[in-house]
């Protein structure tokens, strides 16, 4: 479903007064443009206005995420949509100036039954004022036009550990959606249960856990299992991997699921 009631509406004739960007009256000119452009889209699309990061959205975009928020969104989100969040690295690009084009990206849409992974052709282009400076980013998704990339030739077997059963819950169900086969548990030494009876391709763990610490359980859940792949989340990813002395990768807290599924991506399927 792509229409949406505020297609064909301008943004003056949008209430805007409980968004971030105030009244359109004292918006620059860029703004006002890249809202209509927006507005009347029969593609979803997204606008990044500001270093700050509010978000505006239209109705198509809406229909497709399955998001709570209703166009025109106008507010820094909480968490940001996967068409931003998928690569930070291009957003920065656009930012510094990059029109860009993604043919055929995968991204994760979350909807009320779950994460879907769908593709786009992804166009980023920047919003520029007078005298060419960059104000936001907007970001428009296409049906794809190139073929998808090929699937991997395996499913990842993995144990997560995490003690906050709420977060817990979330990571492993947005692995499994992506196609992962995953168990959990909430510490260490339950973990080690679990790697000395099954074999895994990777243990996921949080660094802070009840009892060992994630970094000790991984240590000793490598002797175990010596081809054991080990990813810690963490708020110090590049500080903690450097002070290791079994290979390990990081995931700095607060991750997105891109983010775990590069990394995942890498390594080696038998």
């Amino acid at each position: 479903m792509i229409a949406c009631a505020t297609n064909n509406l301008s943004s003056l004739e949008v209430d805007w007064s409980r968004t971030d960007v105030g009244h359109p009256d004292g918006w620059p000119v860029t703004l006002r443009v890249a809202a209509d452009l927006m507005l009347n889209s029969p593609l979803p699309t997204l606008v990044m206005w500001g270093r700050q990061q509010v978000m505006l959205l239209n109705g198509a975009y809406t229909a497709l995420s399955g998001l709570p928020t209703q166009p025109p969104g106008g507010r820094i989100p909480a968490m940001q949509p996967s068409a931003w969040s998928w690569n930070p690295g291009a957003l920065e690009q656009a930012w510094q100036g990059e029109s860009l084009a993604f043919p055929g990206q995968a991204l994760q849409m979350w909807r009320a039954d779950g994460v879907s992974e769908q593709r786009f052709d992804l166009y980023y282009t920047p919003l520029r004022d007078g005298d060419g400076a960059v104000l936001g980013v907007l970001c428009t998704l296409a049906p794809p036009s190139a073929a998808a990339a090929p699937a991997a030739s395996r499913a990842l077997k993995m144990l997560v550990v995490e003690d906050n059963l709420d977060a817990q819950y979330l990571v492993c169900e947005m692995l499994r959606a992506i196609g992962h086969e995953v168990d959990a548990v909430a510490d260490g030494e339950r973990a080690l249960q679990y790697i000395d009876e099954h074999e895994y391709d990777v243990l996921f763990t949080d660094v802070s856990l009840p009892g060992i610490s994630g970094v000790e359980a991984a240590r000793r859940a490598v002797a175990l299992r010596p081809g054991l792949h080990v990813i810690f989340a963490s708020g110090y990813s590049g500080t903690l991997t450097q002070q290791l002395e079994f290979p390990a990768d990081a995931i700095q807290k607060p991750y997105d699921i891109e983010q775990l599924q590069a990394i995942l991506e890498r390594i080696p399927r038998t």
